[in-house]
């Protein structure tokens, strides 16, 4: 596995190079009575430096909304320089309900009106390479932290939209509390750093409430279930954030380059049977620790990128013994 990218290490004001996805769909009540559960979506965007989270809530999936989030993120943490995001083939053989999602980013009008926002503002957007989101695994880790204990702790309840919208800021105050390392070597000091710290200055406080999690959801006010899932929330995330904090297993031991005019087999989810699509490598994309991580094929359809590690080189060069 490689260095962090100059983009992790280097000071500068939180979010300046800023991931973002998408997290849902949740569900919540409309306004209007006897009306079905309406879905709703949680855009993420995670700082590369500092770690830290901010969620905006959208009601739909359409260019304006997600325009108008981005727009209430710049007004509150300023504008970045650089935004990464995955591509829309990310997507392709997921569930059902990521189909919209998919759509949206593959539809030109989308792609021509969110460049020409970020033109205007002087954003650089970015796409990692296709079907390899382990090249967004910093805003995949912040998506998959936040959808599985709101889910765990949101359960069957069926909020409305400003309260739904109450959950997702106080669980960005739960993620950026998240200790990362001590602020002192002395044994005595408990104070932690925080991505709260970079944000404000110091650790993000909330309003101290009365512990909610022994009594039963249905007895409670409806703001009292707003604080009764947050306490949730951050019960299971200080029991299992810890799990987490482990050396990763994969990738720790180096294995030579993809070679140009290799020949290689394409790994494809989709693949009908029997079928072995086939590519010769034209370029290798290289980090700058010189480890290829992407290559450029040309195969039957035409010319694609690709991660390294979706393709299997073919031993066409292998010398055997008689």
């Amino acid at each position: 596995m490689a260095d962090l990218p100059k983009e992790r290490i280097h000071a500068s004001r939180p979010f300046i190079v800023t991931g973002i996805d998408y997290c849902g769909p949740f569900y919540f009540k409309p306004e209007t009575r006897k009306k079905a559960p309406q879905k709703c979506y949680v855009s993420v965007f995670i700082c590369f430096a500092t770690k830290a989270v901010w969620m905006e809530l959208v009601k739909d999936l359409s260019t304006g909304s997600f325009l108008d989030a981005l727009k209430r993120f710049i007004a509150t943490r300023g504008i970045p320089s650089c935004i990464w995001s995955d591509n829309a083939t990310n997507f392709v053989g997921a569930k059902n309900e990521l189909k919209d999602l998919r759509e949206l980013f593959l539809s030109e009008n989308h792609r021509n009106q969110v460049h020409a926002y970020c033109l205007n503002n002087g954003i650089d957007w970015r796409f990692i390479p296709p079907r390899s989101p382990h090249f967004g695994g910093l805003w995949e880790a912040a998506v998959k932290m936040a959808k599985k204990h709101f889910y765990r702790s949101v359960g069957s309840s069926l909020l409305g939209f400003e309260e739904l919208r109450t959950l997702v800021c106080q669980i960005s105050a739960v993620i950026n509390s998240r200790p990362l390392v001590p602020l002192s070597e002395n044994p005595e000091d408990l104070d932690v750093l925080t991505p709260g710290h970079f944000l404000i200055g110091g650790p993000l406080i909330a309003i101290p409430e009365p512990n909610l999690t022994h009594l039963n959801c249905n007895r409670l006010d409806r703001w009292q279930q707003v604080t009764y899932i947050q306490q949730i929330f951050w019960k299971r995330w200080s029991e299992e954030y810890l799990t987490i904090l482990q050396q990763r297993a994969k990738w720790r031991k180096p294995h030579p380059n993809i070679a140009v005019n290799d020949i290689v087999c394409i790994k494809d989810e989709n693949s009908a049977p029997l079928k072995w699509p086939l590519g010769r490598v034209t370029e290798v994309v290289t980090g700058t620790d010189g480890v290829a991580r992407v290559a450029v094929l040309r195969t039957s359809t035409g010319m694609m990128r690709r991660a390294i590690n979706k393709l299997c080189v073919l031993p066409v060069n292998d010398s055997f013994e008689s």
